[in-house]
């Protein structure tokens, strides 16, 4: 009996030390508990700013926003997770012991996010080539006043789209779908597809700015990305063409779009993000009546949540066995 006894005491001692201890920041309890039924391999434990340097001691991975302190005291840390697309938040460079230099595995949620950040995308476009913002200000005088001034069409028009990933691709999806050509711009060699004529490396940009009559960013912000269209490149751009930004605001030069605008040499803009963000009140760029600007919200939608709690569900069950995690993050690419 004694020995049974001692063989249960055993087996329940392996079978704790085998329990991995994932911390969680800036999550709901409801989502704790779906984390948590994932796998009873793990232990989910809910952390918040006053405790999670005493928790992360001993733990094997970290769900949320991680900085450079976390990664230190985070001996044991073998993966995290961050809940945006963008990365730059994260990558910190502080000596050696940073993110980017550890062997912390990362994730995050590319591509996730890439349906309503391309809906968003295209609606900025619809609407600055429909005059839809003129047409909400008729309401103002209740005077009705038609015309096709200022109304195009995007059938055979060209776009170009820096950042031709996970919400790149969406977007050119959505472009071809009206009858647009689109030019891809990325650093990888991308597999060939109907909806992209053709795909050039961020060194051959200038030379496809001239040809687009919408010029869309949904690249990752990155040192190679950062101010990649800047005054030279708005100054490229064809006259009359459009403008629209939904991934970085770092990947814009603001000034130099607020001076494209300003000289109309630019028809139109759309913004989701902005450097700095939030926009300051009183910035320039707010006076434009041709420049929609919405509030870093192009990735949210009634679908987003979900989608990216399942990414991080399934990467907890292939953590709790051993298996290899999706959407790793290239730490040394930034994306």
């Amino acid at each position: 009996m004694t020995k049974l006894v001692l063989l249960f005491s055993i087996c329940a001692l392996s079978l704790s030390a085998q329990t991995l201890k994932i911390l969680a920041m800036g999550v709901a309890p409801e989502e704790i508990r779906e984390f948590q039924a994932v796998s009873n391999k793990v232990k989910i434990v809910p952390v918040t700013k006053e405790n999670v340097m005493q928790e992360i001691v001993d733990a094997d991975a970290f769900i949320g926003t991680i900085t450079p302190q976390m990664v230190r005291a985070g001996k044991k840390l073998r993966w995290t997770a961050i809940r945006s697309a963008g990365v730059e938040t994260v990558l910190h460079k502080s000596g050696g012991t940073d993110l980017r230099d550890s062997k912390i595995i990362l994730t995050n949620n590319q591509i996730v996010q890439g349906p309503e950040i391309a809906d968003h995308a295209l609606a900025m476009l619809l609407a600055l080539t429909r005059n839809i913002p003129k047409f909400i200000q008729m309401r103002e005088s209740g005077k009705w006043v038609g015309g096709r001034e200022g109304l195009l069409e995007l059938k055979d028009k060209t776009a170009v789209v820096i950042g031709v990933g996970g919400i790149g691709t969406q977007i050119a999806i959505r472009a071809w779908a009206f009858g647009m050509k689109v030019i891809g711009v990325d650093p990888e060699d991308m597999p060939m597809n109907p909806f992209v004529s053709r795909y050039v490396k961020p060194d051959q940009l200038n030379e496809v700015i001239p040809q687009a009559d919408v010029v869309f960013i949904s690249a990752p912000h990155t040192e190679k990305s950062h101010k990649m269209m800047g005054p030279q490149q708005f100054e490229l751009m064809k006259k009359d063409s459009f403008f629209i930004a939904v991934s970085r605001g770092g990947i814009y030069d603001l000034p130099a779009l607020v001076k494209a605008l300003d000289s109309k040499r630019i028809a139109g803009a759309g913004v989701d993000v902005t450097d700095p963000e939030p926009l300051p009140e009183g910035n320039s760029l707010w006076k434009f009546p041709n420049a929609i600007i919405t509030p870093h919200i192009a990735g949210r939608s009634d679908a987003d949540a979900a989608r990216m709690s399942n990414t991080i569900k399934e990467n907890i069950r292939r953590f709790a066995e051993g298996m290899p995690l999706i959407n790793v993050v290239d730490k040394n690419k930034g994306y």
